[in-house]
């Protein structure tokens, strides 16, 4: 199965742990992991985030955060 490439990564709060959210350029869910590993670090480094995760186009792909959550999150636009 062929999954499309990540366009955007998401560091966001979920229950008090910070997770790093993946998705591709329609926002379909890819994976998420650990905000603090290296590949995450290095993925966006360089990368000024919009604070956008309350925007009504994330309100499907983050229904499961908070409106603080949400608000606070880090959302990277990647090169693809």
């Amino acid at each position: 199965m062929h999954s499309s490439p990540v366009k955007f990564l998401i560091v966001i709060d979920s229950g008090g742990s910070m997770v790093a959210r993946l998705f591709d350029a329609k926002r379909l869910h890819v994976i998420d992991m650990d905000a603090s590993t290296e590949d995450v670090v290095a993925t966006t480094d360089g990368i000024v985030p919009a604070h956008s995760g309350a925007a009504p186009e994330w309100d499907q792909a983050l229904a499961g955060h908070s409106a603080a959550e949400r608000a606070a999150a880090q959302v990277y636009t990647l090169e693809v």
